[in-house]
Parts: C-alpha cells; structure tokens; sequence
C-alpha cells in the first residue's frame, strides 16, 4: 500500500505524550508490518512553527522540522495538546495559525487544484487533548462535534460556541476531523486510525505489541469524578460518596446527607464544594449517573430497571440526565460502551 504521511504538529509547551504516544502507535503499526515480511505503512515527521527544538511541559524537548510548505495531500495531521505559562489551554501563534488555515480547512477534500498549483488538502486532520482549541482557534471546527480532555469542555465550548462539545467521548469524528479526550486518549484514537487503515487484525496486533486496550471501555466520564475524590480520599466528598453509593435508589435530600456526616447543611455544601467543584445534590445525581454508566457497560438492562436501580425512579428522568450530561440517550450510550458493541470512537459520518 502507499506510505502514508502523519504529520505530528508540536509547539513550546506540548504536552509529551500527545505527541509520542499517538507516534508510538504508528511506530509499532510499521513493526508489526516490517514483522511480516511488509513495508513500513507510516511515514512520521514531527513538525513545529520554525523548526529546532520544541520543550514539552515535562522539560524535555524533540527535535521537530519547519511547517512544511509541500502538498499535504493524502497525509494526517495530529495537533498536539499542551499549556500555555499560566496552565491555560494553548493558543497557536500567527505562523502556525495561517498554515493550519491553509492545509486543513479542506481536509478530506478531492478537490482538484488548478494546473500549477498544488493541492495541500489533508486526508485527515486530528487533535488530541486540548489540541483541539488549536483547531477551533484556526475555525476548523465550527459547526463541528468535537471532545477534549473533560476538565477543559466548559472552556472549549465558552470560547468557541459554534462548536458542539461532547464532554464524554474518548475520540469523536466528525467527517475529516477527528478530535480526542485527555492525553493517553490519543492513543486510542491513533489505533482507531491504524484500524481505519490497514484494518482491525493490524490494529489489535499494535495494541498487542504496545499492550494497549483495543478498545477502552466507557468514556472519560469514568475518569473525571473518581479522580475529583481521590484528589481528597478522606475528604467530606469522598465520605458522603461512600454513604450514598449505597443508597443511590432511595430519595436522599441533603437535611439527610448532612445528618449522615454530623454536619450542618451548609458546612455540608462549603465543603463538598470546594473538593469537588459540585454541591452534594449534583454530586449524587453524578454518582447515579456513573452507576447507571457501569450497568449499560456490563449488559442489557431495560430502562425501566435502569432508572430504578440507579435512582433516578422514571426512564423520563433518567433519559433527561443522560441527554443533560453526557449528550447521549441511554440506548445510544449502550450501543457506543456496551460490551455486546465494541464500538468505542463517535463517529458523526
């Protein structure tokens, strides 16, 4: 097969494994093609405004070429994610701004070019992380589905509201345009690429050789909360999270949270706020939902016996918390992280 061109796109504040993991991946694609006797599938160049040395935020820097002026035509263009000095998510300076314009506002395009000029049109144009503002920031993404890291969603979608922002996914596509969840997510979405490429045997050899999931079950949404409780293990969050995990079926005002910890309510909300970001109500109808997340996961369940057992008491309610916060129906959450569908991408084609 033809050698296809991935071009990874860095800049000072990278973040490192947004680049070298989704390089990882295409590098052990071509070893595991070498290993049968096969060409190399994947040529991969590490790209940068003018070229030299780019630092990550880890301190170590990659040597990367300058933005390629040539056709792009064929070839996939990753954007890394990084921060900015202040831990704000990155801006693309005026150079890389312009040939981002350039290269990939016809992504996936066949438009043929006229005599004597070239057709820089990519096949395909990703971002990993918080990459993705890169491309909303070039108006890539306007009118498009796109997903980061869950803790930068709300922002993705303050500042660039044309987008439409899927805050659970680990990677969404949207016709040529692919966007992914936090850092190791690119991964995922690069054996996604592989698969699309060269097919699901190739891809599940490269997860085998990298030890990777084929596929990883559910989405982000099982990362964001756990991790806001285990940034405090003995904190007033993690206590009344414990208390109502058994108990997410019954009715649970906050009066009853609060006796349950021997605190007033409103030391109650001061504290689960701070901790979580959440008051305690919004912090049960999370836990609720993620109970409700992990038994469509696990198999088949009706609706009815979803809502029940997980607490939201009717499938309306259910269905409203479903569509309120992770974008999705139940059903369609089910096809997409169910065990009977390995189907792990959201895809908009």
């Amino acid at each position: 097969m033809k050698t296809i061109d991935i071009w990874l796109l860095v800049y000072p504040g990278f973040v490192l494994l947004d680049a070298t993991g989704p390089a990882q991946v295409f590098a052990s694609a071509n070893d595991e093609a070498c290993a049968a006797g096969l060409a190399p599938p994947y040529r991969l160049q590490l790209i940068a405004s003018t070229g030299g040395l780019v630092t990550s935020t880890a301190g170590i820097s990659l040597q990367a070429q300058p933005l390629p002026r040539r056709s792009l035509a064929g070839a996939t263009l990753i954007v890394a994610g990084g921060r900015s000095a202040d831990g704000a998510a990155p801006q693309a300076d005026a150079v890389t701004l312009r040939w981002l314009r350039r290269v990939a506002q016809r992504a996936g395009s066949s438009v043929v070019a006229a005599p004597g000029h070239s057709n820089p049109a990519l096949q395909r144009c990703c971002a990993v992380c918080t990459g993705a503002f890169l491309l909303a920031q070039a108006g890539l993404l306007d009118g498009r589905r796109a997903v980061t890291h869950w803790l930068d969603v709300a922002a993705l979608q303050a500042q660039y509201p044309a987008l439409q922002v899927h805050d659970d996914a680990i990677y969404v596509r949207d016709g040529a345009y692919y966007t992914s969840a936090g850092i190791a997510a690119g991964m995922d979405l690069a054996l996604a690429l592989v698969e699309q490429d060269l097919g699901a045997a190739a891809a599940l050899a490269t997860a085998r050789r990298l030890v990777l999931p084929y596929r990883r079950a559910g989405g982000q949404r099982q990362f964001s909360t756990e991790l806001q409780l285990q940034a405090a293990p003995d904190g007033v969050a993690t206590r009344l999270a414990d208390w109502l995990r058994a108990r997410l079926a019954l009715v649970t005002p906050v009066s009853q949270m609060a006796a349950a910890l021997a605190m007033s309510e409103r030391s109650l909300h001061r504290h689960v706020r701070q901790e979580t970001g959440l008051t305690p109500a919004q912090l049960l109808l999370q836990l609720r939902l993620d109970h409700a997340c992990r038994l469509l996961e696990q198999g088949r369940v009706s609706v009815k016996q979803l809502a029940r057992q997980s607490g939201f008491g009717s499938a309306y309610n259910l269905r409203r918390a479903f569509v309120a916060r992770l974008g999705v129906l139940p059903g369609a959450y089910a096809e997409r992280f169910g065990n009977q569908i390995p189907l792990q991408g959201a895809d908009n084609t």
